[in-house]
């Protein structure tokens, strides 16, 4: 009840145009949450606003406000908008607008407007001529402000619990998504903080083992889904084994959605109900609702509208022996002027049989075996010597390139470990570069090491004179530890992180990660193991439950 209040407190409720005119009597920066009746308010943005409303201070300035589009006439122009919508008004003057749950963009606004509210009452500025926002008709033919165009697109969000990521379950469940007719538009991986999962779990804050929950939310990584419905009808039923006690009545929930209207269609065929038939919906949780969903996409994925529409795709491309000694750098740099970004590459020699595999096509031909032999020891215009065939391979399909790559370049895991001194702003950069640099992450956890757990990955030096001192350092505070997983991720890692004196990685390694972000040689930021046995060492004694999908490549 005390958190309900609080609420009520912080956002006046405004949901007639009498009250909508009472509310622009305020004095100073009034921030009104504009709602849709069938959605609710964005409670996304609550959290920044009371923390705005506590750091700022200032209750004649600044008030908070959400107002319910369907009975305010002067709103008329905002009804049916799934997007949230956010309007400044400075002493009943409708100044700005932002379109979606933009939350930096949001806080920036308040914290200039109540600046310049704060300079105008001590006579230190001259308010500013703002020209007043004009609601425009959406019906309207004429000029004026032009409102972001509403998401035609229902979109969901699904989060894939911790749980569920370190018992390897992820990519089943999203297999079952995608099967079901459902479209992943876009995915993220990460650490809830604990004002993201209290965010997220709004609805369910009041159960007595929430506090539990927030605990088990915030222990390791989970992944973040944006799901559309698709353009196809979901064939969930399909979906489970044959049972005979359930047949018939699958047979009548078919006859019912015949029959049931589209909305009611919409309820049995939501994402939630079919990961609940599917009996997957403990390990993965969905929102819905529209309002909170716009926010949440808003919250973490803020360039989601551009992402979303970003397809990316892999390929194997293969130089021949030929065309790879005389025209290797010319045909780079055609790769890369086309677009293309090189993500890995090596210099291998093909055994026989990899050989004969790749160029399974022409071994009907006549010069199959000298072909063979050539391959052993990028279109028609690379085709050299006296084979009449291409000097440049490339995968024939998506399922080829993902097989074929996996062949050419195994996937392997290392650890690495972000150090307490490290901060929230610093951990973000870094994930950033780790990604940029083509690591996936595939499990993360924040921990306090002490002395037992720092032992499993600081084995080697147990013994040293300075090992006192890492673990002085590591019970400062919690560390994020990370299973990094790609082609030659140890070597890959170690060059990432740069040599262990920050001084010298400046020297010899500027854009390191120690270079960057080290303060010492015991707060360098970051730690890697040194090599393969020592990173699959260090991974199964902090993630037991860890198993590498493909351990030749390790």
């Amino acid at each position: 009840m005390a958190g309900k209040k609080r609420e009520i407190q912080l956002q006046a409720v405004v949901n007639s145009q009498s009250l909508w005119d009472e509310m622009l009597q305020n004095k100073g920066l009034t921030v009104i949450d504009v709602y849709q009746a069938w959605c609710g308010p964005c409670k996304a943005m609550q959290t920044l606003f009371r923390k705005l409303k506590n750091e700022l201070n200032e209750d004649e300035l600044l008030h908070f406000v959400v107002a319910e589009a369907d009975n305010i006439v002067t709103l008329q122009p905002f009804r049916d908008q799934c997007e949230p919508i956010f309007l400044f008004s400075v002493n009943g003057k409708i100044i700005a607008k932002i379109n979606g749950a933009n939350a930096p963009l949001v806080n920036q606004k308040i914290i200039n407007l109540v600046n310049e509210e704060k300079k105008i009452a001590a006579g230190e500025m001259v308010r500013p001529q703002y020209h007043e926002i004009v609601f425009v008709d959406p019906d309207a033919d004429d000029g004026g402000e032009v409102l972001n165009e509403s998401v035609n697109q229902l979109y969901s969000i699904a989060i894939i619990k911790p749980d569920a990521v370190i018992n390897r379950k992820s990519l089943e469940i999203k297999q079952k998504i995608i099967k079901a007719g459902f479209v992943i538009e876009i995915e993220d991986k990460r650490v809830f903080t604990e004002q993201q999962v209290r965010d997220f779990y709004h609805r369910i804050a009041h159960q007595p083992d929430f506090e539990d929950f927030v605990l088990f939310m915030t222990s390791g990584l989970s992944h973040i889904l944006v799901i559309s419905q698709g353009n196809e009808e979901q064939p969930a039923l399909g979906e489970t084994e044959s049972d005979p006690e359930t047949e018939a009545k699958e047979i009548y929930e078919d006859h019912l959605a015949m029959v049931t209207t589209p909305m009611m269609r919409k309820k049995r065929d939501s994402l939630e109900e079919y990961l609940e038939r599917q009996h997957i919906s403990q390990f993965c949780d969905v929102e819905e609702n529209i309002t909170d969903v716009n926010c949440f996409i808003d919250m973490f994925f803020p360039d989601f509208k551009n992402m979303k529409n970003l397809k990316l795709e892999k390929i194997l491309a293969l130089l021949r022996p030929a065309l790879f000694q005389e025209k290797k750098e010319d045909v780079l740099k055609i790769i890369e002027d086309e677009g293309f970004k090189i993500l890995m590459q090596r210099q291998i020699v093909l055994s026989e049989e990899e050989a004969q595999t790749l160029c399974k096509e022409y071994e009907n031909e006549d010069y199959f075996g000298n072909l063979i032999e050539k391959m052993t020891s990028l279109c028609v215009r690379f085709a050299m010597e006296d084979l009449p065939i291409n000097q440049l391979y490339g995968s024939d399909s998506l399922e080829a390139a993902e097989r074929e790559i996996q062949y050419f370049f195994p996937p392997q895991s290392t650890l690495a470990l972000l150090k307490p001194h490290v901060t929230q702003e610093q951990r973000e950069e870094i994930l950033k570069l780790i990604r940029e640099a083509g690591f996936e992450i595939t499990q993360m956890k924040e921990m306090l090491l002490n002395e037992e757990e720092a032992g499993k990955i600081y084995s080697k030096i147990k013994g040293k004179d300075f090992y006192q001192d890492v673990l002085e350092m590591l019970s400062e505070g919690p560390s994020l530890v990370m299973v990094l997983t790609k082609w030659n991720a140890v070597s890959d890692w170690r060059q990432l992180i740069g040599p262990v004196e920050p001084d010298e990685a400046k020297l010899l390694s500027p854009d390191s990660i120690r270079a960057k972000f080290g303060r010492s040689v015991l707060k360098n930021a970051v730690h890697g193991s040194s090599n393969t046995y020592e990173a699959m060492e260090s991974i199964t004694r902090i993630f037991e439950e860890f198993g590498p999908e493909n351990p030749e490549g390790n």
